[in-house]
């Protein structure tokens, strides 16, 4: 097992990532996949979000680690998606196609996550588990995602993500799991994503997975 991400000892390469600013929520696309509208977060989506951040079995495996203790946190929450933070994330409402019920968030919450590469993550209801809404979310995300303008840059990231400093790299997207969250390791897996490594975090155990945006799927 590896250390914890230390920004400190990150090393500069040129990769190719989404250029921003990124499409701001007014003029984002809905997307609509079989069974699921993925849409833009609005400040109305501020009750349903905070049942979600008020289930258990669901923020155990966020990184805060425990239910929102009011509906301030859960607007402080909402407040990174929303203007004028839009278009530094890529976040969207899950709702089900038919009626619209909001009953997740998914998606890119920063460009620079832990590792220094973007990161993808996602909640759901846990009366929507079981149905196949993740993995059905993430496979919409991931083409939106890799479909987004691009734009070769300068970023810093953790040296074991890449073969060397100051070479130019391809792009990649990560994903961080807790130990013991297999449902969720299973879903990235089945989407395309491949193990990269574990670590000792804060709040346990860290299993990572990346995922190579500008390769085509097998």
């Amino acid at each position: 097992m590896t250390e914890r991400p230390d920004p400190e000892k990150f090393i500069a390469v040129m990769t190719k990532i989404p250029r921003v600013p990124l499409p701001p929520n007014d003029i984002r696309p809905d997307i609509r996949t079989e069974r699921l509208l993925l849409r833009a977060l609005r400040q109305d989506d501020l009750q349903d979000l905070h049942i979600l951040c008020q289930q258990e079995g669901v923020m155990k495996w966020t990184a805060l680690g425990r239910t929102n203790v009011n509906l301030g946190e859960t607007q402080e929450r909402l407040s990174q998606f929303l203007p004028p933070n839009d278009t530094k994330t890529l976040k969207y409402a899950i709702c089900l196609g038919e009626t619209g019920e909001f009953i997740g968030i998914g998606g890119c919450s920063e460009l620079q996550g832990l590792f220094g590469w973007p990161d993808i993550g996602y909640m759901f209801k846990q009366e929507a588990w079981g149905k196949g809404y993740a993995t059905e979310f993430v496979r919409a995300f991931l083409e939106i995602y890799s479909g987004l303008p691009r734009e070769q840059t300068e970023i810093r990231v953790d040296p074991r993500s890449v073969a060397g400093e100051g070479a130019v790299v391809e792009e990649r997207y990560l994903a961080i799991v807790l130990e013991g969250n297999e449902k969720s390791q299973k879903i990235l897996t089945k989407c395309g994503f491949e193990y990269f490594l574990t670590f000792q975090g804060r709040r346990g155990v860290i299993t990572t997975f990346r995922y190579f945006p500008g390769r085509k799927p097998s």
